[in-house]
């Protein structure tokens, strides 16, 4: 029997690929992770902003064949940054064109003079691959509020092919002919939220598999048994979705904990009884410090309401201890204010989540830990994977694959 750690999409990716017996253990009340949707006063709205942007026809096809075609949308993603109190569009190194004359030479100096071609860094890459400019009016201060950490403590490639990249002659080429595409320049999402794609996994499992409200507390791995709050399990093969280190604690590993560092996010989800002026954008990313968010997403663009429905979201350290969610839901207010996106509207609706961990900080020794532990643990018929599994940065649709492949994988061994 094959026991899977976390009712999240890795997790009942896996169960739905399977074609062994498959438990699955979820500590929370409802299966779906950080996918899961609240519905209040006739807004829709996730943990967070959960669009798929799917680029595996076989994949979409599986995620989307149990959702009622009509019920899908289909959406061209439009986003911009508010910067200097104007918006552009994003990607930023792509269109410093559109900046005032000053800023904009200056950009422009900086990313043909600049020089760096020795960097170990996150911080050192921004630096050497687009200049200083660039790199200290958006790319550095947008991502330490995002990261909530030093960027010279992340690796070269801690957003992988995620990150926006662009080189001398894309930035030129932009000026005129406008290309602002990447890997997410379409993407679905259902009415019913991002709750719709995990009840679709779901309906692949038959329901007696699931175990709601069932904590992992230990995993004896020389006997192969696992134990919860409630009972012990025998399995042949332990898939695992919980935060890498959590795992390496249950199963009595030595690691270093210094290595392993993430983030927290609060978001609030945030319905007022009128439209906003902003009737095109998606979401919007904000590097000005004097501002609490660095996101804001924009529900009622996509889903063509009459009432604004947003997502905000706020980066912390994961050592903070304490934070007041009301303090910051009144800062966020205020702050939605000073921006122009809130006027006279009046808040009906909201809901609040804090995410612990939400953003994994990659490193190069937690990609050498990780590398190295997965190793020993798959001597030992344990398997983790998904974002926090796997302790990387991804998609949902590459946690999808991810655990089709190891399906694959331990079928043909």
């Amino acid at each position: 029997m094959d026991v899977i750690i976390g009712a999240g999409i890795s997790g009942l990716a896996y169960a739905g690929f399977s074609e062994n017996e498959c438990l699955l253990l979820e500590k929370d009340t409802e299966i779906g992770g950080y996918c899961k949707t609240i519905k209040k006063e006739n807004f829709v709205w996730d943990y967070s902003g959960h669009f798929f942007h799917f680029r595996n026809a076989f994949l979409e096809d599986y995620i989307c064949r149990n959702i009622v075609q009509d019920d899908i949308l289909r959406c061209e993603k439009h986003t911009q940054i508010f910067y200097g109190g104007k918006y552009i569009d994003f990607p930023f190194q792509k269109n410093i064109h559109q900046l005032d004359k000053d800023e904009f030479i200056d950009c422009l100096y900086d990313l043909f003079t600049t020089t760096g071609s020795d960097y170990s860094t996150f911080k050192q890459m921004l630096y050497a691959k687009f200049g200083k400019s660039i790199a200290e009016k958006f790319l550095i201060p947008y991502n330490e509020k995002l990261y909530a950490c030093d960027l010279n403590h992340l690796d070269v490639d801690a957003m992988g092919r995620f990150f926006p990249y662009a080189d001398k002659e894309e930035i030129i080429r932009n000026f005129k002919k406008t290309n602002n595409d990447s890997y997410n320049s379409h993407f679905t999402y259902p009415k019913g939220g991002a709750i719709e794609y995990v009840k679709s996994l779901a309906s692949y499992i038959g329901q007696n598999n699931i175990y709601l409200n069932e904590n992992v507390k230990s995993i004896d791995i020389a006997k192969k048994v696992i134990k919860t709050d409630k009972r012990e399990l025998k399995y042949d093969n332990l898939i695992s979705t919980m935060p890498f280190p959590l795992l390496m604690q249950c199963c009595g590993m030595g690691y270093d904990a210094d290595i392993y560092s993430w983030n927290k996010v609060l978001v609030f989800n945030l319905g007022f009884d009128k439209k906003g002026k902003d009737v095109l954008n998606n979401w919007i990313y904000i590097p000005s410090k004097d501002l609490c968010f660095y996101r804001i997403g924009y529900y009622d663009n996509i889903f063509a309401t009459k009432n604004m429905s947003l997502y905000v979201e706020l980066g912390f350290r994961k050592d903070t201890t304490a934070i007041d969610v009301e303090y910051y839901k009144e800062k966020v207010i205020d702050d939605l204010k000073k921006v122009g996106i809130i006027t006279d509207h009046k808040l009906i609706a909201s809901h609040s989540i804090i995410m612990d961990p939400a953003y994994v900080h990659i490193t190069k020794k937690s990609i050498k830990d990780v590398k190295e532990k997965k190793i020993v643990l798959a001597q030992n018929n344990i398997y983790p994977i998904g974002r926090y599994g796997s302790w990387t940065y991804c998609s949902i649709e590459d946690n999808i694959l991810e655990a089709k492949k190891l399906v694959e994988h331990l079928s043909n061994c």
